[in-house]
């Protein structure tokens, strides 16, 4: 479904992201880990098209995506959350999931088409906002929600567009205790739609190993490690890279 080959970037003199090649399969969650500065969002960022690759190509369904604008790679099946939400601030909470609905049908500006397709589209819209456990707050403006509800909002929004790729970037940053179960449940859902190929940055262990079919990590912009969650945690690379931990000689 998604591959990138030999992904690179450099800022200068610094390589952020190193000739990463890997392939991504539908129906599998995958988790991307590294200490800080690894280049684990760098990478998002590249497969997203967010940032250019300064060498190497994304491919997604067989298809060099690689020089599309990111909004083209979104019509495409990419579907991104980001650390810091993305809202319409001054809408209603119903209005940002409404828009990003409307957006995945294509339906633009035409005002006879919108007419007739308005009830499908809020029924469309309302049944997603109700899935985060915001129906309550569907005539509340983003910029009023808490922290928590905004990532509930943002994650109602990227289920909307439908991707055929999810890709959480630290979905649980900043939130509560009670909020962090709600995100949990739903990517647990995405996980059992046919089809889908899941991408997750995560620092909490617990989560990935909870949620992760796989586990990739980057360490200096280099993919370091690859496979089954239990191998990849107690691996020697990992355990120094990741975790700190120097491995004891043999």
């Amino acid at each position: 479904m998604l591959e990138t080959k030999n992904l690179t970037i450099r800022f200068g003199g610094h390589v952020a992201v190193d000739h990463v090649s890997c392939a991504f399969q539908p129906g599998t969650l995958t988790a991307i880990v590294g200490p800080n500065g690894a280049g684990k969002t760098t990478y998002f960022n590249l497969i997203s098209g967010q940032l250019r690759a300064s060498e190497g190509s994304v491919w997604l369904g067989g298809v060099d995506i690689s020089k599309h604008a990111a909004s083209a790679r979104t019509h495409a099946g990419l579907g991104r959350a980001f650390q810091l939400t993305q809202l319409f601030p001054n809408l209603s909470v119903l209005e940002n999931v409404r828009l990003a609905v409307q957006a995945r049908r294509r339906q633009g500006l035409n005002l006879w088409s919108v007419w007739l397709d308005l009830r499908a589209t809020l029924a469309r819209a309302m049944e997603l906002v109700d899935k985060v456990n915001l129906a309550d707050r569907a005539g509340a403006t983003a910029s009023s929600l808490p922290h928590g509800d905004q990532r509930k909002l943002e994650v109602a929004m990227l289920m909307a567009l439908e991707p055929s790729v999810y890709m959480f970037d630290e979905p649980t940053a900043g939130m509560s205790v009670d909020d962090v179960p709600v995100i949990l449940d739903l990517i647990r859902a995405l996980k059992r739609e046919p089809g889908k190929t899941i991408l997750l940055v995560e620092h909490k262990m617990d989560v990935v190993r909870e949620l992760a079919d796989r586990i990739i990590v980057l360490h200096n912009g280099q993919l370091v490690a690859d496979g089954e969650p239990a191998a990849v945690i107690a691996s020697p690379v990992v355990q120094q890279a990741y975790l700190g931990v120097v491995a004891e000689a043999a």
